[in-house]
C-alpha cells in the first residue's frame, strides 16, 4: 500500500511539473480562437506552421534566435571565466582585505536587480553602449553567486595539489588549465546552466538597453507582439516553446555533469 501511495503521489508531482509544458506544445499547434477554449485542447491541432509563419513575420524568428544565442553564450562564457578567476583567488591567494572583499561581495546578493538598473544605464550611455550588445553582456559578467560556488568549491581542492604543480614548474594560468578547471568541470557545468538559463531568459535589463528592433533578444521580441488590444496567443506559444526547447536540450547533454555539481556543492566547502 505504501509503494502505490508513493507512486501516486511521485505521478502527481510529475503532472505537475510537466503539464503546463505539455499543454504549451500543444497550444503551440492550435489556433488563436481555441488555445483558451474549454475543454483545453490537449492533442495536437493543425495550426502550428500557420502560428510559425506569422511569429517569423512579426519578429524575425532567426535573427532574434541569433541575437539571443549570441548574447546568452557570450555572457555565459565570460561570467564562467570571471566567476572561476575570482573563487580561485578568493580560495587559494592571501592578500590583504581578503575577507573583507568576499564579505561586500556576498552582501551584493541581497541587492535586489532593479535597485542597480538606473545606475548601470547611466553608466553604459556614457561610454556610448546603450543599443549594443556590450551593453547587454558586460554588466553580467560578475555574477557574485558564481564567484561564491567557485571559491566554496575550490576550498575543498587540497593546497598539496597545486603546490605540486608549481613545483614541476607550471605557471598559475597552466595550473588553473590542467589541473583546476578538470577538477571543477561537474560544477563549472552547473553553473553555465543556471547562467545561460538567465541570459536566455533575461528581459528587463535587454528591454531597456535595446531601443533596434533588429537587435531585440527572444523574451524582448515575444513581448513586442502583445498589446492590449488584440494578441495572437498562437504565435505567443510558439515563440514560448520555442525559447524552451534550448534549456531543456541543454539540461539534457549535461544532466549528468549538473546532478554531479549540484552535490558537490551541497558537499563540499
Amino acid at each position: 500500500m505504501k509503494g502505490w501511495t508513493l507512486t501516486f503521489a511521485l505521478a502527481a508531482v510529475f503532472a505537475l511539473c510537466v503539464g503546463p509544458f505539455y499543454w504549451l506544445a500543444m497550444a503551440a499547434t492550435h489556433a488563436n480562437a481555441d488555445i483558451f477554449s474549454w475543454p483545453p485542447r490537449l492533442y495536437p491541432g493543425n495550426h502550428l506552421g500557420e502560428n510559425l509563419a506569422t511569429l517569423d513575420q512579426s519578429i524575425g524568428l532567426a535573427n532574434v534566435l541569433q541575437n539571443t544565442l549570441v548574447v546568452a553564450t557570450v555572457q555565459t562564457a565570460g561570467a564562467i571565466v570571471v566567476s572561476l578567476l575570482a573563487g580561485y583567488a578568493f580560495a587559494k591567494f592571501q592578500f590583504v582585505g581578503r575577507n573583507v572583499f568576499f564579505v561586500l561581495l556576498l552582501s551584493t546578493l541581497v541587492i535586489p536587480t532593479g535597485v542597480t538598473i538606473i545606475p548601470v544605464f547611466e553608466l553604459m550611455n556614457e561610454i556610448g553602449l546603450i543599443d549594443s550588445y556590450p551593453a547587454l553582456i558586460l554588466p553580467n559578467l560578475s555574477v557574485p553567486f558564481g564567484i561564491f560556488l567557485m571559491r566554496q568549491s575550490l576550498l575543498a581542492l587540497p593546497d598539496e595539489l597545486l603546490d605540486a604543480a608549481r613545483i614541476d614548474g607550471s605557471g598559475e594560468l597552466r595550473v588553473l588549465w590542467r589541473v583546476v578547471i578538470p577538477v571543477m568541470r561537474p560544477v563549472l557545468a552547473a553553473l553555465a546552466v543556471f547562467l545561460f538559463l538567465g541570459a536566455w531568459n533575461d528581459f528587463l535589463w535587454p528591454l531597456i538597453a535595446l531601443r533596434t528592433p533588429e537587435m531585440y533578444t527572444l523574451p524582448v521580441a515575444l513581448a513586442s507582439v502583445q498589446s492590449l488590444a488584440k494578441t495572437d496567443f498562437g504565435q505567443v506559444m510558439v515563440g514560448t516553446a520555442i525559447s524552451s526547447l534550448p534549456m531543456m536540450i541543454l539540461f539534457l547533454v549535461l544532466q549528468r555533469q549538473f546532478i554531479s555539481g549540484l552535490l558537490a556543492g551541497a558537499t563540499k566547502g
